[in-house]
């Protein structure tokens, strides 16, 4: 009864709170109050998944049609500290533009009101117990976040905001083609269950389903998600989406939205493994696109010179990451969720810095953005250790997730994928030092006023601070309860329960 409670407030939280944004009467008002929106939902997000952790078992409400497991409960965790690191910062971040004329109170009306539709629209993915609600869920997505892009209505913002829309809309009508095979894989199952598409019932009926539609379901639904989570190479839509986003708006896509679509990946992918018995088919596909966007984004990162950019190539590389440990069994499954949360607070943090350092050097370029470090001691101090967290220096947490998918891909004997996995990183790494050397530490290409670099507002250096000291922390210890979710996790998305 008190799980139902918790799983209808974190759906109608956000939409209330989408359209109350367009009452409000002021921009600082409307910044003020999709901070305490968001920190009210992240706490609901984590109780919810207190409770499903401590009860041991999933939560429904709805006759079913909401239903939160382990797997489904630790997104929503990642969800509550990306749009809540965002949400802080976000209120900094259009104050300047707030005194300038910018930031309208009708551009923070729209850009409040689609915040909390956006928030609204991945819960719905999380929480649903239906294929074709989820599939629902995620269209939502693309049309909420589309127009976050063009906040500014500038015209580069107006064009990536219409390459975002048309490519993720050809995606997603690939995955609504795989939700027609896989719901008419369902003929010959018993009546009472041919009605619903619940994943629970589908799961029960697993050796009933036709396993060709299933597959054929399957290949739809990784192409059709993998476009939106930003799989090479249907990927184009993603760096000029992200370059041209407000910097809060990049930091929800890069950090979480691009995760909301490949845990859309993740449940087919768990069916599909139930079906057939195994999972070598789809550890076969997830290995392919992972090693694909790896060997893509290492390419680009190569001569890549705007810094949001450059971000947004890690977006490729590391969502790569992910889809390849998918691939490669139980360990591999575990090193991947872990990489999820790191990738998503990393790549929070470092489109927050990029952002702030943009606005004081007044451009992305990195080759006019030295010195960062000297600029603004907090940000520069953020850009580097996000970046070194990226390219898996340890002890940042990402050197423990890869070092993992590592020794899965040596347990499963995956060797050219282990070959080609460590050489896209490889060039990675090299890359990466090569921008981040004079980005940090080079001569500063502005002048620093008399009185020293910039001061940042005491909220702006926590969220630098924490988000640095998580990653250092789970780079040198896991707490068991971490360790115990995880792994039950991966046994849901292996398919395994």
């Amino acid at each position: 009864m008190y799980s139902g409670i918790f799983l209808w407030l974190l759906l109608l939280l956000p939409v209330t709170a989408s359209i109350f944004c367009r009452i409000l009467k002021s921009s600082e008002k409307i910044l003020a109050f999709i901070l305490i929106g968001v920190l009210a939902d992240a706490v609901i997000c984590i109780i919810t998944a207190g409770l499903v952790f401590t009860l041991g078992g999933p939560l429904t409400a709805m006759d079913g049609w909401l239903y939160i497991d382990s797997l489904s409960a630790y997104h929503l965790v990642v969800m509550a500290i990306v749009y809540g690191m965002s949400s802080i910062y976000g209120r900094h971040y259009f104050y300047e533009d707030i005194s300038s004329g910018l930031f309208t109170l009708d551009s923070a009306r729209r850009y409040g009101s689609l915040w909390f539709a956006s928030l609204a629209a991945m819960t719905m993915v999380l929480v649903s117990n239906n294929i074709g609600m989820m599939w629902v869920g995620m269209e939502a997505t693309t049309l909420v976040t589309a127009f976050l892009i063009c906040i500014n209505s500038k015209k580069s913002a107006i064009e990536a905001m219409w390459k975002y829309l048309i490519i993720c809309s050809v995606g997603i009508a690939f995955a609504f083609l795989g939700t027609i095979l896989v719901a008419a894989a369902t003929t010959g199952i018993p009546s009472e269950m041919s009605h619903t598409l619940s994943w629970t019932k589908l799961g029960m009926a697993a050796k009933s389903l036709n396993p060709t539609l299933i597959k054929a379901g399957f290949v739809f639904s990784l192409v059709g998600y993998g476009t939106k989570a930003g799989l090479a190479p249907m990927h184009t839509w993603l760096p000029d989406a992200h370059s041209q986003a407000p910097t809060p708006v990049s930091a929800i896509f890069s950090g979480f939205m691009l995760t909301t679509a490949l845990y859309c990946i993740i449940r087919h992918m768990a069916l599909v493994n139930r079906v057939l018995g195994t999972d070598v088919f789809t550890n076969d596909l997830m290995i392919f696109f992972g090693i694909i966007s790896i060997i893509v984004a290492a390419a680009f990162i190569l001569v890549q010179h705007d810094l949001k950019r450059l971000l947004a190539y890690h977006s490729v590389e590391h969502l790569g990451i992910i889809a390849l440990g998918l691939g490669l069994g139980h360990l591999g499954i575990f090193a991947a969720l872990f990489h999820t949360l790191n990738h998503s607070v990393c790549k929070s943090l470092g489109f927050f810095c990029a952002g702030s350092l943009g606005k004081k050097y007044k451009t992305y370029d990195m080759r006019k953005m030295t010195g960062a470090v000297h600029v603004s001691p907090i940000w520069g101090g953020g850009i580097i250790g996000s970046l070194l967290a990226l390219i898996g220096v340890a002890p940042f947490a990402f050197f423990i997730s890869e070092l993992l998918i590592v020794k899965s891909a040596i347990e499963t004997h995956a060797v050219i994928p282990l070959i080609l996995f460590l050489a896209g990183s490889t060039v990675v790494f090299v890359a990466a030092l090569q921008h981040l050397v004079p980005l940090a530490w080079g001569k500063p290409s502005v002048a620093i006023p008399a009185a020293g670099p910039d001061r940042v507002r005491f909220s702006e250096a926590t969220v630098v601070i924490l988000s640095l000291a998580l990653l250092l922390v789970l780079g040198l210890w896991m707490p068991d309860a971490m360790k115990t979710i995880l792994e039950h996790a991966a046994d849901i998305a292996g398919g395994l329960l």
